[in-house]
């Protein structure tokens, strides 16, 4: 592919994709939401990942679309952001920033710096692709936000890890209308909201003219 991806990769993908589609799961899926399934087992090496990942219509399009107008990409953790930049940088030049860029230097009590820094990230870069791979609390307080009037990011991913709020607010995130990409059940971080994006990120720079 035009000398972008590794063989190795290459590799990778073709044979995650021979083991996924004997399942029936990729049949109901656009070639851009396979490219983000695929690019999930990869990183995460486990091909069960992929029955766990959902959709809201047109979700991968439109941040797909976002990106390529140049919006910005918001993580809630640094480690996230460290995920997706080097991809941002050699693909669309796009800024990659964590919310914790705008936390407070102490959580106030019962909340976390990412749920609070998420507010002023927001307002910085409004229409923004968000990522939430390790808190909750942050995938919460955005949901909150919309609901409240705040403009409607281009795409969450929701994957936060874990095992307290985790279920929660996935639920939430499910029951709106935004555009997204969840990994339901516990599982989530910051490299599988990264490679969900990193496919993104991938498919727009592949397709760009010339």
């Amino acid at each position: 592919m035009d000398g972008f991806d590794h063989p190795i990769f290459t590799e990778s993908l073709r044979r995650i994709h021979g083991w996924l589609e004997p399942t029936g799961l990729l049949d109901s899926l656009t070639t851009l939401e396979q490219e983000v399934v695929e690019r999930l087992v990869h990183s995460s090496g486990d091909l069960s990942v992929a029955s766990g990942v959902r959709f809201s219509p047109g979700a991968c399009a439109q941040g797909l679309d976002s990106l390529l107008a140049g919006a910005a990409i918001l993580t809630d953790t640094a480690m996230a952001a460290a995920a997706v930049a080097p991809m941002a940088r050699r693909t669309l030049g796009v800024g990659v920033y964590s919310v914790l860029d705008w936390a407070p230097a102490k959580a106030p009590e019962g909340g976390t710096r990412a749920a609070e820094g998420l507010d002023r990230a927001l307002e910085a870069h409004p229409g923004a692709v968000v990522l939430i791979g390790s808190a909750p609390t942050a995938l919460v307080r955005l949901l909150e936000r919309v609901a409240a009037g705040a403009p409607r990011p281009a795409l969450v991913v929701g994957m936060p890890v874990g095992f307290v709020g985790v279920l929660e607010s996935k639920a939430l995130l499910a029951a709106t209308d935004l555009p997204q990409i969840r990994l339901e059940g516990s599982r989530g971080g910051a490299g599988l909201v990264g490679a969900s994006v990193n496919a993104l990120l991938r498919r727009a720079w592949l397709d760009r003219p010339g």
